[in-house]
């Protein structure tokens, strides 16, 4: 059974941890590995350069929009390509554990798994409301 005084904040933990990792993952890209680096690995896989930009942005997108629950369902399944990505071009043949060498991929399972978890979840507390005309004030404590 739901607990459905404590369902929202749950989804909030979940919500802003989810959204942090993904500003940290973009972090990386920006300030360890440089955009133009990051782009320059982008394109020794195959894939077009410019599409690290690309994936930069929506990580800070998808993250600050987690961490306010704005549209959170939204930005969760947004953000799942990404990680899919990262496993069919980098993770998926160095094997199922996150310790072998160049990473395997469980990690990212793990965290597609969360992101489809939030997705299902909904916003949870203290989400940042959309504009409707029925919505509740611009904060709400129980808004999951």
């Amino acid at each position: 059974m739901i607990d459905t005084r404590t369902a929202p904040y749950a989804a909030l933990v979940l919500r802003v941890t989810l959204g942090a990792l993904f500003l940290a993952h973009a972090g990386l890209k920006l300030f360890v590995f440089t955009p133009a680096g990051t782009a320059q690995f982008f394109g020794s896989l195959g894939l077009p350069p410019a599409l690290a930009y690309l994936v930069i942005a929506a990580e800070v997108a998808g993250g600050v929009a987690l961490i306010l629950g704005f549209h959170a369902r939204w930005a969760a399944l947004a953000l799942i390509p990404i990680l899919v990505g990262a496993i069919v071009t980098v993770h998926g043949s160095a094997g199922f554990f996150f310790s072998n060498p160049k990473g395997g991929w469980e990690f990212l399972a793990f965290w597609i798994a969360a992101l489809v978890a939030q997705a299902l979840l909904g916003n949870g507390a203290y989400a940042v409301r959309t504009g409707s005309r029925d919505a509740a004030p611009a904060l709400s404590p129980r808004s999951a």
